[in-house]
Order: structure tokens, then sequence, then C-alpha cells
């Protein structure tokens, strides 16, 4: 029994994939995200930037939120900051899917939705300037070193405690980058041995959760040096591995984590023998209005 849902985020199932790999010397761990309150990765960043901000007195009641998000942050922080009783104007490109924008009003926040063609830069910068022009306070997840200490403090501990210490290889893909920092920095600490491989869309490449950003918009959390390898997949990739999970796993997830695991199967290409970790960062239902589970693909 637990006090609250905040006490339900983390401490997510690692589960070992069944069909994808055929090499009995390695073997690949599904981290699935989706299980946390929220539904996805972000609630662990989205409650540690909102907690840390309270305890801090950078934010209370009266402060007016904003943030810019592609969706599941967006979700997560319109969780945490209703249990808070804060107010929060998310951003996001029209684009998004109807889940998403219905979810977040649902747990109370107000939705700004921005033209599809200026995509998540666009919603950061509409953001951006509500902070300069208009009072308000951004979280910021993409400079806010609270985002990666949350994965620093559970992802990465959970992940090395789950796997007796035995993981040699983690994989996840990179948007705001805070998933990878922070569980990278942890699991370097326990073991230089370990690689850490973003993933990336090829270029041209839309998918949601994962983006190459352009040099200006480089989330300022992210730090290279933290990442030893980096795989690109294409948009029709991850779709095709986000519903090749679907039905040959049982785990039902968006195209981001088809992205993520099909650079791990990438990687386990190259391997002789590992022990690999992926994020599976959200549930598949979230993307049920688009085409991605369409009953023709």
């Amino acid at each position: 029994m637990a006090d609250t849902i905040l006490n339900l985020i983390g401490n997510t199932p690692l589960i070992k994939a069944t069909s994808l790999i055929s090499n009995p010397n390695i073997s690949l761990f599904l981290k699935l995200e989706g299980h946390n309150p929220g539904g996805s990765v972000k609630d662990r960043a989205a409650y540690n930037m909102i907690k840390s901000a309270l305890d801090r007195g950078e934010i209370d009641s009266t402060s007016n939120l904003i943030e810019a998000t592609s969706g599941n942050t967006g979700i997560a922080l319109a969780m945490i900051a209703g249990i808070f009783k804060l107010s929060i104007e998310l951003v996001m490109p029209e684009n998004a899917t109807k889940e998403r924008v219905q979810t977040m009003r649902a747990y109370g926040a107000k939705v700004t939705l921005t033209s599809k063609d200026i995509g998540i830069e666009g919603a950061r910068d509409y953001a951006e300037s509500k902070v300069k022009n208009e009072g308000y306070i951004m979280l910021n997840q993409f400079g806010n070193d609270d985002n990666w200490k949350s994965h620093y403090k559970t992802t990465g501990p959970e992940i090395w405690r789950d796997t007796d210490g035995t993981v040699t290889h983690f994989v996840s893909s990179m948007g705001t980058t805070g998933t990878i920092m922070g569980t990278s920095t942890f699991l370097k600490e326990q073991s230089k041995d370990v690689q850490i491989v973003g993933v990336q869309p090829t270029d041209n490449s839309s998918i949601p959760g994962i983006r190459k950003w352009p040099k200006e918009y480089l989330p300022k959390i992210f730090n290279p040096k933290k990442v030893d390898q980096v795989i690109e997949v294409s948009e029709k990739e991850a779709g095709e591995m986000a519903r090749r999970l679907a039905k040959e796993e049982g785990v039902f997830s968006g195209m981001s984590s088809g992205g993520a695991v099909t650079a791990a199967l990438k990687l386990a290409n190259t391997l002789d023998r590992g022990v690999i970790v992926a994020i599976i960062c959200d549930r598949g239902d979230r993307y049920l209005s688009s085409d991605l589970f369409a009953s023709d693909s």
C-alpha cells in the first residue's frame, strides 16, 4: 500500500526479451517505464524537477509554470503539478496525438498547441517568450539538472540492482537526454566498462521522443562524453519494431521505444556476449489515434 501515487514512481519492471535475440550469450532486458503512474519514464524527471524546486523555494502555489513538451513530460508534469496544487501551462505542437492532449487536460493543465510547422523548437520558443515577457516560470527540462539527477538517483541504481551488476550495455533514445545522462553517470561510477549507447533518428526521420537537435536547441544538460556510441534508426525501423514488440514480446509501447530496441538489436549483432538493457519509455495506448498500430501496418 502506498501513501500517495507519487510513491509508485520508479522501481519499474525489467523483463528479458524472449524472441528478439537468438545468440544465447547475449541477453536483452527491457525496462518497462510505462508502469509508472503517469505512463512513462518522464514521471521520474517531472517529480524531481517539481519537488526540488518546491523544496528550494523557487516555486509555490502562486507560481505560473510553463513547459514545452512533445508529450510524455507534459503528462507527467500535469499529473504531479495537480497533486501539488500548482498551475501549469503545457505547450506542444498541434500534431501531437489527441490522447496526450486529453490526458494533460484531464490532469488539470492548460494545453497550448503551436504550429506543427515549427515543431517542438517553436513550442520551446513560445514558452520562453512567456517566461521573458509575462512572468511565467519554466522548469526547463532541457537545461534542468534535476532532470538527469532523477535518473542518477533511481533509474541507474534500479538497473544495476536488477541485473546484479552484470549489465554491459545501456541503450536509450535521446530527447531531452535526461534519462541517458543520469543513468550513464550512475552506471559509469559502478563500472567504467559499461557502455552507454544513445539513439537518434536518421536524417529526415520523425520519431516522437527522439531528436537530433540543431546546435542552438541542443539540451544544456547533454554531455557527449557520457555517451560511448550513438546508433541512428529510421522512422520505418522504429515503427516496425514497436509493432514487433507488441506482437512478439507482449510489450505495448511507442515509436521511441521501438527505436531503442532497434538500436539494441543492431548493437547485439556486433557482440559475442553481453547483457543489454533498453528503455521502453512509455505505453502504446498514447499512439492509438496515430497510424502506428493501424491494422494494415
